[in-house]
């Protein structure tokens, strides 16, 4: 008998005496604090998402609307006028839209190419290589990221007035050349993925300048280089300003400048409502689908791309 109230008095295998047994009190409010303050951010960035996103889904809305069911349906409602608005965009003025639209894949597309491969030149050398005025010429060059477009417009407008290319394909091109901010960001790039070790064993081997930046440096900087083509493509497809001073033959317009032009001729003729949405729904497809191609290569770039150093 004594033996047995021994055998149950004794705590069992692997428990400390004097502890409770079972699963542990469920606590006051620990848990629930932290779910409460994870559903701040995310109820934050649903706010976000539906403020940004809003205003894309109304136009795509309001694309698939005619001009009657555009001032009398509910805002959200699709209609049924998509493929006369295309059909009518398509005749106006036997298709300026799609140069307008073609004009914009020149501008953007040869412009951002080329400022890209600007800012890989120079962001490689400011990177890489150490000479007299490195940080000034740098410095200048934060001090042109935090300047407005605006500020630049009218002086850019007057130095190509003076070499008589206002009204050209140039006047739009050149000034988007030099990004001052795809410098910055191929130069803090090239600082971080390009080890200096790789570029000093380069030059051990005898290899050129040339061929060390060109077969070592830009494949490591290819994700970097693909971000400023695609944030400068964004920008120039996007820029109002600077066409809408430098052209004045619309059949040299981009498509953002001529959307303009056609919602002034809508204050006259209303139907003209429907052509610059629809216009507007078809110059946002580009952009997607070039995110959505270069997504796919920021993924392979970032996989393929680093080195240890």
């Amino acid at each position: 008998m004594s033996s047995l109230a021994l055998r149950k008095a004794a705590p069992a295998a692997g428990t400390t005496p004097g502890t409770a047994q079972g699963p542990p009190p469920a606590s006051g409010g620990g848990r629930p604090m932290r779910r409460r303050i994870a559903l701040v951010p995310t109820v934050t960035l649903l706010l976000g998402a539906l403020y940004c996103l809003l205003p894309v889904a109304w136009v795509v809305v309001a694309a698939t609307k005619s001009g009657k069911e555009l001032f009398s349906t509910f805002t959200f409602l699709p209609g049924s006028g998509f493929t006369a608005n295309l059909h009518d965009l398509n005749a106006y003025r036997d298709g300026v839209y799609w140069e307008w639209m073609g004009n914009s894949a020149l501008y953007a597309g040869l412009g951002a190419l080329l400022s890209t491969v600007v800012s890989a030149f120079s962001g490689y050398a400011l990177a890489t290589y150490r000479f007299q005025g490195r940080e000034t010429v740098f410095n200048v060059l934060l001090a042109g990221v935090l300047m407005p477009p605006v500020i630049l417009a009218v002086p850019q407008y007057l130095l190509l007035a003076k070499a008589d290319l206002t009204d050209s394909y140039l006047s739009v091109l050149l000034p988007q050349i030099l990004s001052p901010y795809g410098v910055y960001l191929s130069r803090i790039y090239a600082a971080a993925a390009v080890p200096a070790d790789v570029v000093e064993a380069g030059r051990m081997d005898g290899a050129s300048e040339w061929r060390i930046f060109t077969r070592i440096a830009l494949p490591m900087m290819v994700p970097g280089l693909v971000t400023v083509f695609l944030f400068q493509f964004v920008a120039v497809w996007n820029n109002f300003l600077l066409p809408f001073i430098m052209l004045s033959d619309d059949e040299k317009f981009p498509i953002t400048l001529g959307l303009y032009t056609l919602l002034e001729q809508g204050s006259n003729q209303p139907a003209l409502y429907t052509l610059v949405i629809t216009g507007a729904f078809l110059a946002v497809l580009p952009l997607v689908a070039l995110f959505l191609v270069i997504q796919r290569f920021w993924s392979l770039d970032l996989l393929s791309g680093a080195v240890k150093s």
